[in-house]
């Protein structure tokens, strides 16, 4: 279920190294941001705690899967939260595979307090814009099954640019008949007008490739 936006975030530290951990937990928890700490990737898939806002520190040399593999198997498995690598051993040819695979910020160790509470705070930011985004389209999703079939038709049709007219002689119905089913679309969608119920069918329709 979808939260807040509101909700606190919180920063998922995915790290072997416990003094690491607990370093970053400190750093976290003096700028008010709630933590949570994982020895291995798979405990932070145990944890199942994905809901709220937030980001994930990831240590690209872990036991078992190593942070890159798990950042793809995040991917694979629908989990959105923003990654930002850490690692003592980072290279070129490492730092390109995990920014290409959606690292949001990559940071070799040592790293700087602040270089970090910039990277979670960008990071954090980007999550909570990601996540009002499929509430929006959520909405509109829910909205647009409301509707009858024929004015599911009618909008689609009338926010691609044809008139009642046009529209009418496509699907065989009277002018005044289209007009009926295009304002209860816009009632039903809450659009106060034509350019509202463009901007929300252009959300509805799936992007092209």
């Amino acid at each position: 279920m979808s939260l807040d936006q509101d909700s606190p975030a919180v920063v998922h530290i995915i790290d072997d190294d416990e003094s690491l951990r607990r370093a970053l937990q400190r750093l976290f928890r003096s700028v008010d941001l709630e933590t949570r700490m994982y020895e291995a990737a798979q405990d932070f898939l145990a944890a199942k705690d994905f809901d709220r806002p937030g980001c994930i520190v990831l240590d690209v040399r872990l036991p078992g899967v190593g942070g890159l593999e798990f950042q793809a198997q995040l991917s694979e498995l629908g989990i959105d939260l923003p990654v930002i690598m850490v690692t003592g051993y980072g290279d070129v040819p490492m730092t390109v595979r995990a920014m290409k695979a959606g690292a949001v910020d990559f940071l070799p160790k040592p790293f700087r307090d602040q270089d970090m509470l910039d990277a979670v705070a960008s990071a954090i930011e980007r999550d909570r814009k990601r996540r009002n985004t499929q509430d929006q389209s959520a909405t509109l999703a829910k909205r647009f099954a409301t509707l009858s079939p024929r004015e599911q038709e009618v909008m689609l049709m009338a926010t691609a640019g044809m008139m009642n007219k046009q529209i009418a002689g496509k699907l065989g119905l009277s002018e005044v008949t289209v007009k009926i089913h295009r304002r209860a679309a816009m009632q039903k969608m809450n659009a106060r007008t034509l350019a509202d119920l463009v901007r929300m069918a252009d959300k509805l329709r799936p992007k092209e490739n």
